[in-house]
């Protein structure tokens, strides 16, 4: 996700849903949501919540975890990937209703137009995975693994914790929007970026990778120590 200057090694495809994130130039970056591209809506009319579209191998025996109210998320951490970041912007969508993707190469953006996180549903991130001068903020994504921990902060206070039951990289024209959009009946978490081989030509990288993850716990943030 973005514009690269440099391919990368990558594992084999998972078997797997991905979305479609086409790179352009920082002018016109954007998250295109479609198989080829011009096709597809971040939560399109015909999703459905059928059990034959829910996301992959869900767990069926996690704790019921009460979801939390419409907060903006402040900052996102997974100490497994040592990645500490409170750079979030929004994202919408753009005039042909593609979901936009952040300028800065270090920020993470969320879909402001689906659930945040905590909600019930599927709240939606995105970043990149490299720029122009090195890694970005979604170098090592694929790296997660089930059980990891993805931790929340958000503005009202509260923090929601997330689990990782999924992490899956498909070709760019294999897009399964309900998967990744589709409703759940509790909150859950998507992780996006780019991943597969970088084509020099077309200056894109032909995998998305995304990470489903799902609530698991849900608390106060601390307060901050008060200064002696």
């Amino acid at each position: 996700m973005g514009r690269h200057s440099r391919s990368r090694d990558h594992r084999g495809s998972i078997t797997a849903a991905v979305v479609t994130l086409l790179c352009a130039s920082l002018g016109t970056v954007l998250l295109a949501l479609g198989a080829t591209g011009n096709d597809g809506l971040p939560r399109p009319p015909d999703v459905t919540t059928e059990s034959e579209t829910r996301p992959p191998n869900p767990p069926s025996d996690s704790e019921h975890v009460a979801p939390l109210p419409d907060s903006a998320p402040v900052a996102l951490s997974i100490s497994a990937i040592d990645l500490h970041t409170t750079h979030l912007v929004e994202l919408g969508l753009t005039p042909d209703h593609r979901l936009e993707a952040p300028r800065d190469w270090q920020a993470v953006g969320w879909y402001t137009q689906g659930p945040s996180p905590g909600q019930t549903g599927p709240a939606i991130m995105a970043g990149h995975l490299d720029s122009e001068t090195g890694p970005a903020v979604f170098h090592r994504l694929e790296e997660l693994r089930p059980q990891d921990t993805i931790t929340i902060e958000r503005a009202d206070d509260t923090v929601a914790r997330f689990t990782v039951y999924a992490v899956e990289q498909h070709s760019k024209g294999n897009f399964p929007t309900n998967e990744v959009y589709g409703d759940t009946d509790r909150p859950e978490l998507r992780l996006i970026t780019c991943g597969g081989d970088f084509n020099p030509g077309t200056r894109h990288y032909t995998d998305n990778v995304i990470v489903y993850a799902r609530i698991t716990a849900t608390v106060d943030r601390p307060e901050p120590p008060e200064s002696p």
